[in-house]
């Protein structure tokens, strides 16, 4: 029944637990009969959804991994998301297919970096959540304040349905505030959960507790509302039935609690999963009607209609390509023939499977609401698969920029094939990893999010490929952009025997906000045919060529609006490609009478450290040109959130552990793009210049 299937995600910062609760939560299903931890050492060691070996190495997720469990007469296909920042697309393109998630929090971090990174990604797909605050078990434990936290830094409606008995050593359980019963859990595992009558000391809170839990449900049911007004009992039914409603619309979000390397409050939080979080049915999905005019259509959650599927993530493996795919229409079935709405291509289906992490079983059909993964289909992340009669599109995945690149030269020849096969490979699988080539040296570079996600593609091509590469220093993306406004008068004439070439615009190269969605914008203020209709977009592709590579040290060029006033054309010698050439000789001269500077990648640091170590940490960060923004004490440890530029935090993971005994940890995510101060933007572009001497002199 397509209203017992539950496609959820677990998301939070890193190190909240996912994986460890993800480990729990296929243990009490019975998925499998033992658990491991994320750093375990028993066997072969580490948790079953984080299946690479570098995963476990190093004891976090890098990749997105899914499996299906049954809980209570329900499917739950779970998606196990990274917590680090330089993974975050996996986290993205997870959230694009699910329809519910359960966001961790740390009891004691409550809401850090990148668990608002998280709840943005949330909001962007508009994904009903649960949240759960793990790590109970620990001293400084403190769940008021992360309800806190989440209403004030995620502007979220936090509704408590369960109230902790005690914290740290003396956490014992969750008293359910639904059917006002105390859960304790028992078993070696944890296994057996026991409920009964509330604890005397807990009695009263937990009954202001109720209070206040009802309260905040009779904003969302006139009902409830009415009950409480004239002091009648509410039902169990009634109250779960809101909390529901309230959820998928996402006025409120349900706040559970537990440890799940304790092994309590998990079996709760299941059933709260299966009661509050949403079916197929509940959620209504968009897409778009080529045949139509890209009419947004809503899709129908039925088997008998036509295919429409998304191919959400690729990997490539030895036998061909493996492509995870959510069906929302229709059924997906082996040996059917279906189109590929992007390459208008007709695809034939020769095997499904169901995903568990690494392993995989065979179906021969899956229908609307499934995640399931296709071998051997050749399609890209993002696709659309339609069946007979239809020609639709499903809004793509969000795709972050990169901020950081590397050159990478294979060690000998017999490397070059295996580290261009690797580089293929990686590309294809991750829309975040760029590889490009230096038009001036031909070296080959490699551009991602962070120096962890470059390092970890690295360690995969010695290990995977075997192929030995030689890493060059890392460049940080900078870009150059307008200060002031511009105007351009610019006659492109070429007379050389036979058709020439004529061209003329006039118009004002206009400086962007900081804060503007877009690199680039295009006006077109052309009146009274002055230049012909058809040859406007060539202008625009003119201005688009001139901006990959600026005068001051060729950076990409971004923050320009550009107004196209006036200009003329001849009725013989104008073309498309005159007016291309035009164009971008006329952006050259208005960007140089514009006050070019160059911007450079802030990113947005989160620090937790032991008090006494503040001081060190803050005074090291100042000397990076970091700028502190709050620092917070919390027990015995201090947050420091700041701003740094990118080029100040290359190794930064070695310094930071030893000004703190190795005891601070760091997290880090691109902020803003902001301007560099003068005396360093005149040493990068002369540092520019020198290495095109070497270059050349080579």
């Amino acid at each position: 029944m397509l209203s017992r299937i539950r496609n959820i995600g677990i998301s939070a910062h890193i190190d909240s637990g996912k994986t460890t609760l993800s480990e729990r939560i296929l243990f009490y299903s019975g998925r499998i009969h033992r658990m491991q931890e994320v750093h375990d050492g028993k066997g072969d060691g580490g948790a079953t959804m984080d299946f690479m070996e570098l995963e476990r190495e190093r004891g976090i997720t890098i990749t997105s991994t899914a499996t299906q469990v049954q809980w209570k007469n329900h499917t739950i296909n779970l998606i196990d998301t990274p917590g680090h920042v330089d993974f975050t697309v996996e986290v993205e393109r997870s959230l694009r297919v699910l329809d519910g998630t359960i966001m961790v929090l740390c009891s004691v971090g409550g809401v850090q970096s990148q668990s608002v990174t998280v709840d943005r990604q949330m909001k962007r797909y508009r994904v009903p959540r649960i949240a759960f605050i793990n790590k109970m078990d620990r001293t400084g434990a403190d769940p008021r304040r992360v309800r806190q936290e989440l209403a004030e830094k995620l502007g979220l409606n936090p509704v408590a349905v369960q109230l902790n008995m005690g914290t740290g050593d003396h956490f014992t359980g969750v008293i359910d505030l639904v059917t006002m019963e105390a859960l304790t859990f028992a078993g070696s595992s944890g296994e057996n959960v026991i409920p009964g009558e509330i604890p005397q000391e807990y009695l009263e809170p937990a009954r202001q507790a109720r209070r206040d839990m009802l309260e905040a449900l009779s904003m969302f049911n006139d009902e409830l509302m009415e009950l409480l007004l004239e002091d009648k009992p509410v039902t169990e039914n009634l109250i779960r039935a809101t909390i529901r409603e309230a959820t998928l619309n996402r006025d409120i979000v349900p706040v559970m609690m537990g440890s799940a390397f304790k092994n309590k409050g998990i079996q709760p939080l299941l059933n709260a999963v299966c009661h509050y979080l949403p079916s197929p049915l509940d959620r209504t999905y968009f897409a778009r009607d080529h045949d139509n005019e890209g009419a947004e259509t809503p899709l129908v959650c039925d088997p008998e209609a036509p295919l429409v599927a998304m191919a959400f993530k690729i990997t490539d493996e030895t036998f061909g390509q493996l492509s995870y795919v959510r069906v929302y229409q229709g059924r997906l079935a082996k040996g059917q023939a279906y189109t590929n709405a992007r390459t208008n291509k007709t695809i034939r289906v020769g095997r499904i499977v169901r995903m568990h992490a690494n392993d995989r079983q065979d179906i021969a059909v899956a229908g609307p609401g499934d995640i399931v993964a296709l071998l051997a289909v050749d399609c890209a992340s993002g696709d659309t698969f339609c069946g007979e009669g239809l020609n639709y599109s499903l809004e793509s995945i969000f795709v972050a920029d990169p901020v950081i690149s590397l050159s990478v030269t294979p060690a000998s020849s017999a490397d070059q094939d295996r580290m261009a096969k690797a580089l293929s490979r990686f590309m294809k699988e991750d829309p975040t990893f760029r590889v490009s080539t230096d038009p001036e040296t031909g070296e080959t570079l490699i551009a991602g999010m962070g120096e962890l996600h470059l390092d970890v593609y690295i360690e995969r091509m010695r290990r995977e490929y075997k192929a030995a590469v030689n890493v060059g220093a890392p460049n940080v993306s900078y870009r150059e952009a307008p200060t002031v406004e511009a105007e351009f008068n610019h006659r492109h004439k070429k007379q050389t025997g036979g058709s020439g070439q004529f061209a003329h615009v006039v118009g004002r190269l206009i400086p962007l906000p900081e804060d503007a969605q877009n690199p680039y914008e295009f006006e077109d203020n052309i009146t009274g045919g002055r230049i012909p209709g058809e040859y406007i977009p060539a202008v625009s592709k003119g201005f688009v060529k001139a901006m990959k590579k600026g005068p001051l040290a060729e950076y990409e060029i971004v923050g320009c609006k550009m107004c196209l006033d006036d200009g003329s054309f001849h009725a013989v010698d104008s073309s498309e490609m005159a007016f291309r050439i035009a164009a971008e000789d006329a952006f050259k001269q208005a960007f140089l009478k514009a006050k070019p500077c160059l911007l450079e990648p802030i990113m947005k640091v989160e620090i937790e450290t032991p008090q006494e170590y503040q001081g060190a940490i803050v005074g090291d960060l100042n000397s990076r040109r970091g700028m502190i923004h709050q620092t917070e004490n919390r027990e015995h440890f201090a947050v420091i959130l700041a701003e740094v530029p990118l080029a100040n935090m290359f190794g930064y993971a070695t310094i930071i552990r030893s000004l703190s005994k190795g005891m601070a940890t760091f997290t880090m995510e691109m902020a803003k793009y902001a301007r560099v101060p003068q005396k360093i933007a005149l040493e990068i572009i002369e540092r520019r210049k020198e290495q095109k001497k070497q270059t050349a002199s080579r």
